[in-house]
């Protein structure tokens, strides 16, 4: 039988179930996994204490597999090839690259190894950064600097979220973000909700962006449909720090994309592309009314789309 390495979201469970005193054994019946990979997760990825962090034991575990010479061989020429046309003639961002390479099934290069070959390339005189769409500095900066976000409790990874809500077969699987304005510390925020089935785009203002501001301004947007909810995809920002909360209020289950990885929750991304278009950088949303935002709501969710054979938002989601 062919070898799977563990997930983020089984480290998780691991770490859950370790705490509460579950043998070794034990876990491994709880994930259907041998006992001997479970004890030599435990012993390869403990902490410096010896104890054992799914956080931390994950990130072990991607730095070994990045820096090991099995990967290095796995990942051929081609792939590099691929990764070099797309990035100079199509312009795709690293994170959308590795994504297809996944999906086409090809020797896969995460993006943040993608990331390192251009940093490397542009030591060296080379020109492949000039085909970023942003600068490159500002993302290196986060690969160097450790994440000092802290974690949210009780995440959920987007690693166990239903087969249906990466398939898009129903409505109600919703991709949650926030927009900034120009005082992203203390001003108002937008919240949008995009379902990633009809594309159907909730947007709401928030007072600021604490988990507080930001739980209620959502709750209020959802709270007319909350009959067609299934599921809510977050970024790992800590205004989605009350997730529990709204997963009681709404009955939803919320789950988490991994840290830095926007291809994750993409249409939200893109939708928060087309808001931007209304609401350029740098727009103080305190001087925006209710009604402007609901107006930008609007045009889009009446808006026909190619994705959806011409239909709108509106038309598959409320008819749903």
């Amino acid at each position: 039988m062919k070898y799977h390495h563990l997930t983020r979201g089984e480290r998780h469970t691991i770490s859950s179930l370790r705490s509460k005193g579950h043998s070794t054994a034990s876990i491994a019946s709880y994930l259907n996994r041998s006992k001997t990979t479970i004890s030599r997760e435990l012993k390869r990825n403990a902490n410096d204490k010896g104890g054992y962090s799914y956080s931390v034991a994950h990130s072990i575990a991607r730095y070994r597999s990045r820096n090991s010479s099995c990967r290095s061989r796995r990942t051929d020429s081609s792939s590099w090839d691929f990764v070099r046309q797309k990035l100079t003639t199509e312009q795709w961002s690293p994170d959308q690259i590795a994504a297809d390479l996944r999906e086409q099934g090809r020797p896969t290069i995460s993006h943040e190894t993608i990331y390192r070959h251009i940093y490397l390339d542009q030591s060296q005189q080379g020109e492949l950064h000039k085909h970023l769409r942003h600068r490159v500095g500002r993302y290196k900066s986060r690969l160097l600097t450790r994440d000092k976000r802290g974690h949210i409790k009780n995440q959920r990874s987007i690693e166990e979220r239903p087969a249906a809500v990466a398939a898009k077969l129903r409505i109600g699987d919703v991709e949650v973000d926030t927009i900034v304005g120009k005082h992203s510390g203390s001003s108002s925020v937008l919240v949008t909700l995009v379902d990633r089935l009809s594309r159907f785009t909730l947007i709401a203002k928030a007072r600021n962006k604490t988990a507080e501001a930001v739980s209620e301004a959502l709750l209020l947007a959802a709270a007319p449909y909350r009959d067609k909810l299934y599921t809510l995809t977050y970024d790992n920002g800590k205004e989605f720090a009350l997730h529990q909360l709204i997963d009681e209020i709404l009955e939803t289950t919320g789950y988490f994309a991994h840290p830095y990885s926007s291809w994750e929750r993409g249409l939200n991304e893109n939708t928060n592309g087309l808001i931007r278009q209304y609401f350029p950088k740098k727009t103080n949303f305190d001087d925006v009314s209710d009604e402007e935002i609901r107006e930008v709501q609007d045009k889009l969710n009446r808006r026909p789309r190619k994705c959806l054979d011409r239909k709108t938002p509106n038309s598959i989601f409320l008819s749903n």
